[in-house]
């Protein structure tokens, strides 16, 4: 079985603690797309990790994990991540690989990052200032360094520096950096990098062999991201969609036919700038920020919050064909008499019949919402899908009609306990 978790909104849905449950029977775990912008936090055995980089698996001492060809990796950070795994009693040896066609992140892609950043000035997309973008822009533009070309010396400081030079045409003065600082770092991360870094395409068909390889692989970020399908220009700059895994990832899809699971929040979060059609500026908005603790895991800011969005759920649904959802942090909503559900937008008195891709129009938007009766009453820590409130479970029936009655809620999410299976 190769099960695919995927976020269904716009990131932050609670994928880490769903991969934790399934990681606990994986053989493989793998991600296939963005670097260390991502955050999943999981406790295992009384132990709180957080993840960026590395996958998740790590937690369980049976799985592999393989950083994928779609991957864009800061060295440093990689190494930094598994340093403090490490230190809280993971042992790592042998069981973390990162494919040779995999991009570096340098810090000069970091730098470029952040004034990139301040030439949009109030348009600035909020990113994390990691170097994502900037990694996959000289991906695209066929100047970036895959991993393995690290082990050729002499080629990957004539491509580092041509990378400089463009660079510094751009920005002049304003880019503060030193290639050959740079060029002396990797000196010493070349025979320490040398242990971790495989032919994936061949490691993966390697593994798939096995009739049952249990290959889990882990989604970063969320659809409404996705540099194809999100709300484009705020979004990451790789495909967090499924199509991601196909292009960041050797997975034969023909012997091994995936299970799909969509994790969605109970209501909607976001974090920087870009639309958010159900966003609450107000005590509402509050209670949802601070009863759901919605501070990023990457950078600390503040998440956005609003109702739950199921006109966006819908839309990531088609495109991701979901065959499963894990609905989480159901129990922040205990405290509310009445519960909204966005099921649509109305622009000049008609329907519109998806998520536009265009901003404006939807700017222009008007939010029609399903008013809910709340339940009044604790979730958290429940296990059982009969022991939810009536109206809770009518709350995920309702999701669950609106999507068309094919994709069910087979897990729920209530509280830091493992979540409810829905039968």
């Amino acid at each position: 079985m190769t099960t695919i978790v995927l976020g269904s909104q716009f990131g932050d849905e609670g994928k880490g603690k769903l991969v934790d449950i399934l990681c606990a029977s994986a053989k493989l775990c793998a991600r296939c797309a963005g670097g260390n912008n991502a955050g999943h936090t999981i406790v295992a055995n009384g132990v709180t990790y957080d993840f960026h980089i590395l996958p998740s698996g790590l937690v369980n001492p049976e799985c592999i994990n393989f950083i994928g060809e779609g991957v864009v990796v800061h060295i440093p950070s990689f190494f930094k991540e598994l340093e403090i795994v490490q230190q809280k009693g993971l042992n790592t040896e042998g069981r973390i690989y990162i494919s040779d066609r995999a991009h570096i992140v340098f810090d000069l892609h970091q730098l470029v990052d952040c004034l990139e950043e301040v030439e949009l000035g109030t348009k600035a997309v909020g990113t994390t200032k990691k170097g994502i973008g900037p990694c996959y822009s000289t991906k695209a533009a066929r100047t970036g360094i895959q991993m393995g070309e690290i082990f050729r010396k002499e080629s990957f400081e004539r491509r580092l520096r041509n990378m400089t030079s463009s660079y510094q045409k751009r920005y002049g003065d304003l880019l503060k950096y030193s290639v050959d600082e740079e060029i002396k770092r990797f000196d010493k991360y070349r025979e320490l990098l040398r242990p971790f870094v495989r032919d994936g395409v061949v490691f993966l068909h390697e593994a798939q062999q096995d009739p049952d390889p249990g290959i889990l692989i882990e989604g970063a970020n969320a659809l409404m991201l996705d540099i194809s399908y999100g709300t484009y220009p705020y979004v990451t700059s790789s495909n967090t969609s499924l199509g991601g895994v196909s292009t960041g990832l050797a997975i034969n899809f023909r012997r091994h036919l995936p299970e799909v699971i969509g994790v969605v929040k109970a209501y909607t979060t976001r974090v920087g700038a870009g639309p958010l059609p159900t966003e609450l500026n107000d005590s509402i908005g509050e209670e949802l920020q601070s009863r759901g603790r919605e501070f990023g895991v990457t950078t600390g800011r503040k998440r956005r919050t609003g109702w739950l969005d199921l006109q966006i759920v819908k839309y990531s649904a088609m495109v991701n064909c979901y065959t499963a959802l894990n609905l989480t942090k159901i129990d922040v909503l205990d405290s509310f008499k009445e519960i909204k559900v966005a099921v649509g937008y109305r622009v000049n008195g008609k329907l519109l019949s998806g998520f536009p891709a265009d901003l404006e129009l939807l700017d222009h938007a008007e939010v029609v919402y399903a008013t809910l009766p709340g339940w009044k009453t604790t979730t958290t820590g429940t296990t059982s899908w009969e022991r939810l409130p009536e109206n809770a479970r009518n709350y995920v029936k309702f999701i669950e009609d609106f999507l068309g009655g094919e994709t069910k809620c087979k897990y729920i999410g209530t509280g830091e306990s493992k979540p409810a299976l829905k039968p």
